[in-house]
């Protein structure tokens, strides 16, 4: 299952885009998802990012980030209801607490912890589909042109999580042909071959690293300046996806000055809908970030729209 985490070239649109392109559009979704606090334009942004998951073919391992986002939605619920005592709608008033004081929740303090859980879902969400349509290569060619050095740590740190979890899977598979068994026995037997199934994965990364260093070596790596065998180019639909994710961000400080965008939770829950402007914005943005999605299905389905964009 973690295996789907990682980039898989399956030949779509998405993943066909310039990496600039990519990157203002995944840098559009996720710094709204970080300013916006109205519930509705997180949902509208979370069906977007759903839907662009799924047209590049992703929504299997999307599970992951659902069930992690909802083990710390639980977290940021409890948090937020022994903590915060703003809200005025009370619900239910309970016992004094040690360090907490009186347990008092409100029904303000349910519907904040549930939209920054669903902030939570939408950022974890914008980052798999990172992991969907960028090659942590394309990423380095783009990013050392700024900052060699530091980009090539980057690439190296999106590639060791899905490494370490290949040589783990690989190790358990050699030493339970070996005949270790790692659910039988005691707790402490237990404990001691998973001990000994990391003390193989560390060496194993550390000789990984020394033949990493002897390449870079070999290759000359930070002897003079970089050399480039492969230029990636601007078509039409990185212009067109560079044009929408502007159009969102311009539509969305606009909303974000008006107020349309924010959504005061204490000490009194704000309308829902406050007025019109609040759905044109919204449907403007989520159209505009949508003509990725919408050329990626029509990428599919039409030869000539492949071979005009």
């Amino acid at each position: 299952m973690l295996e789907q985490l990682q980039f898989q070239d399956k030949g779509l649109m998405l993943q066909h885009l310039h990496p600039l392109a990519a990157l203002a559009y995944l840098g559009v979704l996720a710094g709204l998802a970080l300013v916006f606090t109205h519930p509705l334009y997180l949902l509208g942004l979370l069906g977007l990012i759903i839907l662009a998951i799924q047209a590049a073919d992703g929504l299997a391992g999307w599970g992951i980030c659902l069930k992690f986002s909802l083990g710390m939605s639980g977290l940021i619920l409890l948090v937020n209801l022994l903590v915060v005592r703003a809200g005025e709608t009370v619900i239910w008033r309970g016992p004094q607490l040690p360090i907490f004081g009186e347990l008092c929740i409100s029904l303000e303090a349910i519907c904040f912890g549930a939209a920054m859980s669903l902030r939570l879902l939408v950022v974890l969400s914008v980052f798999y589909l990172l992991n969907l349509i960028i090659h942590p290569d394309r990423l380095l060619r783009l990013l050392s042109r700024l900052a060699g050095r530091s980009a090539l740590v980057l690439s190296l740190v999106t590639r060791l999580f899905p490494y370490v979890f290949r040589q783990m899977n690989n190790l358990q598979e050699v030493l339970r042909v070996r005949g270790v068994d790692f659910q039988a026995g005691t707790w402490r037997e237990r404990q001691q071959k998973y001990w000994l199934l990391f003390n193989s994965l560390l060496i194993s990364s550390l000789e990984n690293s020394w033949e990493l260093a002897e390449a870079m070596q070999a290759r000359a790596f930070g002897s003079g300046p970089r050399s480039c065998y492969w230029r990636e180019v601007f078509r039409p639909r990185d212009v067109l996806c560079l044009l929408a994710s502007m159009l969102a961000l311009l539509t969305a400080i606009y909303g974000h000055i008006k107020g349309s965008s924010t959504f005061q939770f204490y000490p009194q829950l704000d309308y829902l809908l406050k007025d019109r402007l609040t759905l044109l914005l919204l449907g403007i943005i989520i159209g505009a970030l949508s003509l990725p999605v919408i050329l990626s299905w029509g990428w599919r389905r039409w030869p000539y729209l492949n071979a005009r964009i």
